[in-house]
């Protein structure tokens, strides 16, 4: 086993990029890294073996049929926290891997970050949910449904992973609804089976694929002053944010932002943010 403070931050970017492609989509190839750090594949394979000889012989295993790595049923993360935040960061990071891993402990004086605590999401089964998204594939999920007090049984088509700034959810096509629903990864219970190929793939998820304003304003009922100190907050323009998104996520804006769909409940210092197009959107919120 490796220490990864011995080791470049290149190295070790590519060290952890092994690590979290093995565990989360369960197959690993040279081709990895040639796109994401611009080398031949040649040297894609070397580091590869450097990995197995440095870090750890016990992690991947070549399996002759996926024509790449496999994670051992043994597989510990050495140089990444083997996270889903960390690969799904990696994904978002535009080939800029250092841009957004939070797990590259830089040093910064004075500095603190707070995370939102970390759902238990399990790689085996996730790894069948994201090959479903690349192959339009169903999948029979046993789901522990929050409403219903029970595990379900579900049959969905997943097509993308969203993050609402809380938790991870998959958008997908349930067939007991026959519609588009987002379920949390953290409560799929157990490993996805694959059933058949679909045809409900993301083309037929209208809320998802319909574009919405959200006009944010500052709390009306608060003073001038405190409008103006949110208004500033936000980087408004003329009095409003202008948030456009998927309708399909328009909720987790709110819900992020803290803010109740129509009128305020709460006190306006605790509220602060109001949409001020509610009736245009409303048919997009709970």
């Amino acid at each position: 086993m490796g220490n990864q403070e011995t080791y470049s931050l290149s190295l070790l970017l590519k060290y952890q990029l092994i690590e979290i492609m093995a565990l989360w989509e369960g197959r690993l190839t040279a081709t990895h890294l040639v796109n994401a750090f611009a080398i031949g594949r040649q040297q894609g394979s070397k580091i590869i073996e450097r990995y197995r000889t440095e870090i750890s012989d016990e992690n991947l295993v070549y399996d002759k049929h996926l024509k790449g790595f496999k994670p051992t049923d043994n597989f510990k993360p050495v140089v990444t926290k083997g996270s889903f935040d960390e690969y799904m960061q990696l994904l978002n990071s535009n080939n800029d891997l250092s841009a957004h891993l939070s797990y590259l402990k830089m040093e910064a004086a004075n500095t603190e970050v707070i995370f939102s605590p970390a759902r238990h999401i399990v790689p085996e089964n996730i790894r069948p949910i994201i090959a479903a998204i690349y192959q339009i594939d169903r999948l029979d999920i046993q789901y522990s449904s929050f409403t219903s007090g029970t595990d379900e049984g579900r049959v969905i088509t997943p097509h993308s992973l969203v993050y609402s700034g809380y938790r991870w959810h998959v958008r997908a096509h349930c067939e007991k609804n026959n519609d588009y629903r987002d379920f949390v990864l953290s409560r799929i219970s157990s490993v996805p089976e694959v059933v058949l190929p679909s045809e409900h793939g993301v083309e037929g998820d209208i809320a998802w694929n319909t574009h919405i304003i959200l006009n944010i304003i500052p709390d009306p009922r608060l003073s001038e002053f405190q409008q103006s100190i949110i208004a500033r907050d936000y980087n408004m323009k003329k009095q409003t944010l202008e948030i456009t998104t998927r309708a399909a996520l328009a909720n987790y804006y709110l819900q992020y932002l803290r803010m109740t769909p129509s009128l305020p409940e709460q006190s306006p210092e605790a509220q602060q943010l109001v949409l001020e197009n509610y009736e245009q959107v409303k048919q997009y919120l709970y």
